[in-house]
């Protein structure tokens, strides 16, 4: 019953807004309807100013870095000369005792 009425009152809603858009596009423009103004056209953007184009790669050329590169883990020999490792020592794995069966 409740969807009956929901149903005859959507169709009456949409006949009327049908019926009131129809009359307004035959009628002269009212007071809700505005004039859409124009704006300017823009002007063209300036063209960008040319630089130096990139250094050219080279395949397999070595890349420039500032500072160079250090390994993380120093070899041995330096680490017998006093250098320290970059990075803190791995932790170890931590495993816990077995499941017990019940």
């Amino acid at each position: 019953m409740i969807a009956a009425v929901l149903l005859v009152a959507g169709v009456a809603l949409i006949g009327l807004s049908l019926r009131e858009i129809g009359s307004q596009s035959q009628e002269q423009p009212t007071s809700r309807e505005q004039m859409a103004q124009a704006t300017h056209p823009t002007q063209p953007s300036p063209e960008p100013q040319k630089t130096a184009p990139p250094a050219e790669s080279k395949p397999g050329g070595d890349r420039p870095t500032t500072p160079a590169p250090e390994p993380a883990r120093p070899d041995a020999d330096a680490q017998k000369s006093g250098a320290q490792p970059v990075l803190p020592p791995a932790p170890a794995e931590k495993t816990a005792p077995p499941i017990k069966q019940k």
